[in-house]
């Protein structure tokens, strides 16, 4: 049962950071209100779900120039081209911003195209999606006693 919890939560960190849309905040919440796991556990699986999975839209968008000229590319060059400059514009420390909603999967990608250096990368996303998880796990405990 609690193997089970441990997996679950590890599977719906990693695609919630994917560019797929899923939110994995829910199932941590539930498990820390109803499951015997342990805390520490919980928060570091959801932070290593997620780290791994801003890491595949790392790695999609270190490949995603290369098919910037096929027909079927998802994103117009003027679109790549702002991207780029707000890269530019923040650099890495804008990957701080990576466990937000809406704009932090996206970034993470951008991080690739822009060719950010994974060790980097690595350290800054998970800083700042296991901030996001503590500060989650402490709202959810602290409110309940």
């Amino acid at each position: 049962m609690i193997l089970g919890a441990y997996f679950s939560l590890f599977g719906a960190a990693f695609i919630a950071a994917t560019l797929l849309p899923l939110q994995s905040e829910a199932l941590l919440v539930g498990l820390l209100l109803n499951s015997q796991a342990a805390v520490l556990g919980l928060w570091l699986v959801a932070t290593l779900g997620n780290v791994l999975g801003s890491l595949v839209n790392w790695w999609l968008g270190l490949r995603l120039e290369h098919y910037k000229d096929r027909r079927w590319f998802p994103v117009s060059p003027r679109h790549l081209e702002r991207a780029r400059v707000h890269y530019q514009r923040w650099g890495h420390w804008s990957l701080l911003l990576s466990w937000m909603p809406v704009i932090g999967d996206p970034l993470t990608l951008v991080a690739g195209v822009m060719g950010e250096p994974l060790k980097r990368f690595v350290l800054i996303v998970t800083l700042a999606k296991g901030l996001r998880y503590a500060l989650l796990v402490w709202l959810t405990l602290g409110w309940i006693g």
